[in-house]
């Protein structure tokens, strides 16, 4: 228990040094390809909430979803990748090769849909190769182009205001 807390703390300072030379990477195409990361022990309706990017005109082929949980259950039906805290490594680097596939693949949009920061989360999202990230205004300031000022309980409110300033900025 003190050992997770203190890697806790170790990797998101690892993380928050990283982040002082960050350059954005604003990309002036259209979105077409989406990557969504998802803290389940917040939010556990995924299924609702890739039905509201499909609504809002993205392919659900072009959406992946990478789920984070605080336990990995064995006997639970996974439909999504799934990772937990216990693929990160005291040095801020991730063992799952299904979070290092989502990290280094060109999403169009990232959606980082998680508002308590926990370390692997930052990790994952500032390790992204996305063009164009997005998440909640309660997240560092840092990894996202784009910041959302609602809950995670919200989803329909998150959609709209996101897909409002996709348009302003001729995303879609």
């Amino acid at each position: 228990m003190f050992l997770n807390y203190i890697k806790e703390f170790s990797v998101k300072k690892t993380v928050k040094n990283s982040l002082l030379n960050v350059k954005s990477n604003l990309d002036s195409g259209t979105i077409k390809t989406v990557g969504l990361l998802i803290d389940e022990s917040y939010f556990s309706e995924i299924n609702l909430l890739v039905n509201e990017l499909r609504l809002n005109g993205i392919l659900e082929e072009n959406i992946e979803v990478l789920v984070y949980t605080n336990r990995l259950k064995k006997n639970k039906s996974i439909s999504q990748a799934t990772f937990s805290s216990k693929n990160l490594n005291w040095n801020a680097t991730i063992s799952n090769s299904a979070v290092n596939d989502f990290v280094n693949k060109e999403f169009d949009l990232l959606i980082s849909y998680y508002d308590i920061e926990k370390a692997i989360l930052l990790v994952v999202t500032n390790e992204s190769k996305a063009h164009f990230k997005v998440g909640f205004s309660s997240i560092d300031k840092r990894l996202n182009d784009l910041m959302i000022n609602t809950n995670a309980e919200n989803y329909k409110v998150f959609t709209h205001e996101l897909f409002r300033y996709l348009k302003i900025l001729n995303k879609i």
